[in-house]
């Protein structure tokens, strides 16, 4: 007997939980209002105001830089729509969907990847709102908040900053999805507000706009470029290849497959374009001010005398990393945790556990260094989570025609539990994609010879250095063709056709 999900129950075992369980179709409830507001709540945050400005300290001017970044967006909704399809239809989570592929217990290797790489996410961005903080009360309270005695490296009320963002996420978190919901329903348009309101405040100041709009690109539109082009493309992809794995996540909550797909077509590759130009825009102006482009919002608004305008800028900061890293990082590894230990770990525990892999991680210095940003972190992470993406979407598209047994993703010894709850030939897949990914990374060399990343210059695995700059392509289809190869080759092993 199908399981209803709105009925059903679910026998307990090692696999099930409530908070693994199928969202009941009448708790389906989030428009295409909630998705958009989801994706404008995620986007508007500091990293990706910054990615323009990792882009043309490449070399690239701003319409090339911009060009990059919609493109890339485009690109990774393909995967968002097809993975997040199961969440909607299902009403399931990633690590639940994932067994379908992976096997009951193989799922735990995608799920502890993406799980890692969102707490080392959620890290880089608790780090800047504390960050933001930490220099916009250093406004308000004066020069005595700003040189307070260090601790680590850091004044101890810069450690108090990060302490009290982390205790704001935790907070919000603990109240659940729903609460999470209504959070980005009003969100996304103050963020919005607040983005515009500083675009206004440096355009007033500066009387029209600086020479960045007018720089030409270092690279031009010949091979310079486009040895730039590709690398930065896939870093750009990578950037959201994280949530076109876990996207599940949320539209399991998804009222219909209209709504999860007009929500995300209209709200991620829109709202990215626009928040890169309205950065160059706004970088722009504070060059004409300040005579250097100031690219970190946090640094521009810290710039502002009048308080009220800075109590402004350190709201909208808050509201827009808050926004970002609960859904983007903190929902993601609450869930994966909780399927690796259905019984012992819930949703919120999860979190905890996530929010404190992340403070223990500090992996900010990876944003200080465009090129260690862009080409190391976005895009080995790109290639590496390519690959799971490219085992998903072939198994659940070409394989089962998006037809689950959706009981026995929770049953030991049924449908999906292959050989002691491991589907080989997926691991294999996502093994094979992952060497093509990323075997071949490799550091640049500046102008004086110097590397700059932590890579051979010559790649990791020479002979695969040329794939590398196009990681997250290669991970995704070497592990989709391996995958769909092995599994007509040597059958799907426990999974039966006529799914449904």
């Amino acid at each position: 007997v199908e399981l209803d999900p709105a009925v059903g129950e679910l026998p307990p075992n090692g696999f099930t939980s409530d908070d693994l369980r199928p969202v009941p179709v009448a708790r389906r409830t989030w428009t295409t209002y909630n998705f958009l507001a989801l994706w404008v709540g995620m986007a508007h945050n500091i990293p990706s105001w910054t990615l323009a400005s990792g882009l043309v300290a490449l070399g690239m001017d701003w319409k090339q830089a911009v060009l990059t970044i919609a493109l890339a967006n485009l690109v990774v909704l393909v995967p968002m729509l097809l993975t997040g399809h199961a969440g909607t239809k299902y009403g399931i989570p990633f690590p639940v969907f994932a067994r379908a592929a992976f096997g009951l217990r193989g799922a735990n290797l995608p799920a502890l990847l993406r799980a890692a790489v969102a707490c080392a996410w959620f890290g880089i961005q608790t780090w800047i709102g504390g960050e933001g903080i930490f220099l916009l009360a250093g406004k308000l309270f004066g020069e005595s908040w700003r040189t307070a005695g260090e601790f680590g490296g850091y004044p101890w009320t810069q450690w108090l900053s990060f302490l009290l963002f982390w205790l704001i996420e935790m907070a919000v978190i603990a109240r659940g999805m729903e609460a999470l919901r209504r959070f980005e329903n009003w969100a996304a348009p103050f963020v919005i507000v607040g983005a515009l309101a500083l675009l206004a405040w440096i355009t007033v100041k500066a009387g029209g706009f600086g020479p960045l709009l007018d720089q030409p690109s270092r690279l031009g539109w010949g091979g310079g470029f486009w040895k730039v082009f590709f690398p930065a493309l896939m870093g750009m992809i990578g950037f959201w290849s994280t949530l076109s794995l876990n996207i599940p996540d949320f539209t399991r909550f998804g009222g219909s497959q209209r709504a999860q797909i007009r929500g995300q077509a209209l709200g991620l590759p829109t709202t990215m374009t626009f928040f890169a130009f309205l950065s160059v825009l706004v970088t722009s102006g504070s060059e004409a001010v300040y005579g250097v482009p100031v690219w970190d919002p946090i640094q521009l608004a810290a710039r502002m005398e009048n308080p009220v305008g800075i109590l402004f800028a350190l709201l909208t900061v808050l509201v827009a990393t808050l926004s970002v890293n609960i859904a983007a990082n903190v929902v993601s590894p609450a869930y994966d945790l909780a399927n690796l230990l259905p019984r012992l770990v819930t949703f919120r525990t999860g979190a905890l556990v996530a929010g404190v892999v992340g403070i223990v991680i500090f992996p900010w210095r990876l944003i200080s260094d465009p090129h260690v940003y862009i080409y190391t972190w976005l895009g080995v992470v790109g290639g590496l989570l390519g690959t799971v993406g490219g085992v998903l979407i072939a198994d659940y598209w070409a394989l089962r025609r998006t037809r689950l047994r959706l009981a026995e993703l929770y049953r030991p010894g049924g449908a999906y539990w292959y050989t002691a709850g491991w589907n080989w030939r997926a691991v294999t897949a996502l093994l094979v994609g992952g060497v093509l990914a990323v075997g071949g990374s490799y550091s640049t060399l500046d102008a004086g010879g110097a590397k700059q990343g932590p890579f051979p210059a010559d790649g990791l695995i020479p002979v695969l250095k040329p794939l590398a700059d196009y990681g997250w392509a290669v991970g995704l289809t070497a592990a989709a063709v391996v995958y769909l190869g092995l599994s007509g080759v040597f059958g799907r092993g426990a999974a039966e056709e006529g799914e449904g």
